[in-house]
């Protein structure tokens, strides 16, 4: 790899800005700038928003939300027959979810037809404060474990670390692992390791430690950059279903796990409904801005890259899948940054529900040309910070963001 390459996993250190939508006012709402003036539009929330109790004013039976947007000056507007507030061209009104997805329907009457129009909106009910840690780039450590052929997993310093990480927090790990491995920054070749080559005589320890250790496809190697931003889908898939066939191999069906983040974090939007296929319910990406525009996006337009990067999540209802936005890179993050860095999001009703916390695996290892000695201290500093503030573990790929439904 070259040190350019670091460059794409720079993550936004700040908090962005943005509200709980019960506080902002109709002064504050955008007027969209596709949108020409006096259409009706809701602005507020947002087609594919997901909705927790920071959101609104929650009960035993539903989450009441504020639906705000635009009109035209004079108008009637409803939304879901409830009556709106109307000031000049803004409109506000109140919604009760129900239902794990509702429909809000904003309808103006006034001089002309009757105008609607229509989002839709995912409640998550049950929601907790929760984390998950998600570890990519992985194949070191199982090159490591075949060569040396040790007694146990845990022989191996990295899955020790993150069994004595499970046992002091409770925390659960994501392991996304490549079909090969190369030290370098050029593609593996016929004499690198292959996963193909890992013995499957631990199968009973992958089964004995699947409650907070799971295995998923990253990608089939490090090299190239970004192997399936322009690939078709049938590559993408085909190189996941390589990779989950090795894990369910050497490690049983019981410690595989749909991935959650693809290497570099763009696919075609082709991609998406095979990989629905496949299991996969949710993924994760920085969504960040590098000055030239949005990348580590799915390749998803600028607006949806933009509320990603100052929301948990949102929901693209044609694929079915829910896009996480990653909280902190330790791996990029210095030790005594961690707490700066995760303290603003906690604070952010749009970003404090959800931590998903997130690494690479190459760093832990001292042949590595990036190796951090402190790796495994700025991990545990993340892990203990949402500890001590309430969040549990969970993984992405188990109900709504590893919550309940």
């Amino acid at each position: 790899m070259q040190d350019e390459r670091l460059s794409r996993r720079r993550m936004l250190q700040s908090a962005a800005a943005g509200a709980a939508l019960g506080a902002w006012g109709l002064s504050s709402l955008p007027a969209p700038a596709a949108q020409a003036p006096g259409d009706l539009k809701i602005l507020e929330p947002i087609h594919g928003a997901v909705l927790n109790h920071r959101h609104g004013r929650q009960t035993g039976d539903g989450l009441t939300i504020r639906v705000a947007g635009q009109a035209r000056p004079g108008d009637r507007v409803t939304v879901n027959q409830a009556a709106c507030r109307v000031e000049g061209s803004r409109f506000e009104g109140e919604v009760v979810l129900r239902q794990p997805e509702t429909e809000l329907v904003a309808a103006a009457e006034g001089a002309g037809p009757r105008r609607e129009d229509r989002v839709r909106v995912v409640w998550d009910r049950y929601s907790e404060p929760r984390y998950r840690f998600s570890i990519d780039d992985n194949s070191f450590f199982l090159r490591d474990i075949a060569r040396k052929n040790y007694r146990s997993l845990f022989d191996c310093f990295y899955l020790k670390m993150l069994r004595d990480l499970h046992l002091k927090y409770g925390t659960k790990f994501s392991v996304n692992i490549f079909y090969t491995a190369a030290d370098d920054a050029k593609p593996a070749t016929e004499t690198d390791f292959r996963i193909s080559q890992f013995p499957d005589r631990y199968k009973g320890q992958w089964r004995d430690n699947c409650d907070w250790l799971k295995l998923a496809f990253h990608a089939r190697g490090n090299m190239p950059d970004r192997p399936y931003q322009d690939a078709p889908p049938e590559r993408l898939i085909a190189d996941l279903d390589l990779v989950a066939a090795e894990i369910r191999r050497f490690a049983g069906e019981e410690a595989y796990a749909p991935p959650t983040v693809i290497h570099w974090g763009m696919v075609r939007r082709a991609a998406l409904a095979p990989l629905f296929d496949r299991g996969v319910r949710a993924l994760s990406g920085y969504f960040s801005n590098n000055g030239r525009g949005w990348d580590d996006n799915y390749r998803w337009d600028d607006a949806h890259s933009e509320y990603l990067s100052r929301h948990n999540a949102w929901k693209d209802f044609q694929s079915g899948i829910v896009f996480s936005r990653i909280s902190i890179v330790c791996n990029n993050v210095p030790l005594e940054r961690i707490a700066g860095v995760l303290e603003p999001l906690a604070k952010d009703a749009n970003t404090a529900e959800i931590m998903d916390l997130f690494t690479h695996e190459q760093y832990f290892w001292p042949f590595y040309f990036h190796y951090l000695p402190d790796h495994a201290q700025r991990v545990e500093r993340a892990i203990r910070w949402v500890t001590e503030r309430g969040y549990r573990p969970v993984f992405f790929h188990e109900g709504l963001l590893g919550g309940r439904v």
